[in-house]
C-alpha cells in the first residue's frame, strides 16, 4: 500500500520537480522582435551580428531599465549587457542591470555585479553599489499580453559607498523582482521596492501588454 502511495505522489509532482530543474538557455533573438510594455513603452532588436544583439529600448521605458541609454548591445551566449551606442559609436556599459541577463538560467542560480555613478561637474560625488541577482522559482503567471510559466528573479542592490555628504545610508538595499518567459524571451514583468526612488515618477513596475517575435 505504501509503494502504491509513493508511486503516486511520483507521477504527480515529478514533472513539477523536472520543470525546476531545468536550465533555461539563453533565447535566440531576430531583427523586429518586440516587446510593448505598460504605457506603450517598447524594446526592439534592431541589429544583430554573430557576438551580440542591438536592443532599442524607446524613452516610454523606466529609466531603470534603460539607464540613460535608448540602443544597448547584448553579447551572446550570457546575454549581458555589454555595450551602448552612442552617435553611432560603441562604448563600453558600465552601468547597472549589466548582468539581468546571464544565462544559462536554473532555480538557485546566483550572481553578482557591481556599478558607481557621479554627478556634478568639478566636484563630482558618487555612490557605489553592488548587484546581487538571484534565480528563485518558476510562477504561472498573468499579464495583459498572456498566460506564462516565468522564471522570478530577485534583484538586490547594495549601496556599498558614497561622497560625504550625500545621506544615504550605507549598506541599505532593496530589493526588486523580474519575471522572465522563454516563451517570450524576455521580462514579462518588473516589480520595484516601493520603498525605492518612491519620489522619482519614472521609476514605476510595469508589465508586458503585447509582443511580436519573428522568424
Amino acid at each position: 500500500m505504501k509503494k502504491i502511495v509513493y508511486l503516486g505522489w511520483l507521477i504527480l509532482f515529478l514533472p513539477a520537480i523536472l520543470y525546476a530543474q531545468e536550465k533555461v538557455e539563453a533565447p535566440v533573438w531576430n531583427l523586429g522582435d518586440k516587446w510593448v510594455f505598460t504605457g506603450e513603452s517598447s524594446i526592439e532588436v534592431i541589429n544583430a551580428d554573430q557576438n551580440s544583439y542591438a536592443l532599442k529600448f524607446s524613452n516610454g521605458i523606466c529609466i531603470v531599465e534603460r539607464q540613460g541609454y535608448n540602443t544597448i548591445i547584448f553579447g551572446k551566449p550570457t546575454m549581458n549587457r555589454i555595450h551602448f551606442t552612442e552617435a553611432g559609436k560603441r562604448k563600453k556599459y558600465v552601468m547597472g542591470l549589466s548582468k539581468i541577463l546571464d544565462f544559462p538560467l536554473s532555480i538557485g542560480k546566483e550572481w553578482k555585479s557591481a556599478y558607481s555613478t557621479s554627478v556634478g561637474i568639478g566636484h563630482v560625488s558618487y555612490r557605489d553599489y553592488s548587484e546581487i541577482f538571484k534565480v528563485l522559482a518558476w510562477d504561472d503567471l498573468e499579464v495583459p499580453a498572456g498566460k506564462f510559466k516565468v522564471l522570478r528573479l530577485e534583484y538586490k542592490l547594495v549601496l556599498t559607498g558614497q561622497s560625504p555628504l550625500l545621506g544615504a545610508i550605507l549598506g541599505q538595499e532593496f530589493k526588486n523582482h523580474y519575471w522572465y518567459s522563454p516563451a517570450v524571451k524576455y521580462f514579462v514583468k518588473c516589480e520595484y521596492d516601493k520603498s525605492w526612488m518612491r519620489e522619482d515618477k519614472e521609476v514605476f513596475s510595469w508589465e508586458l501588454t503585447s509582443f511580436e517575435l519573428k522568424k
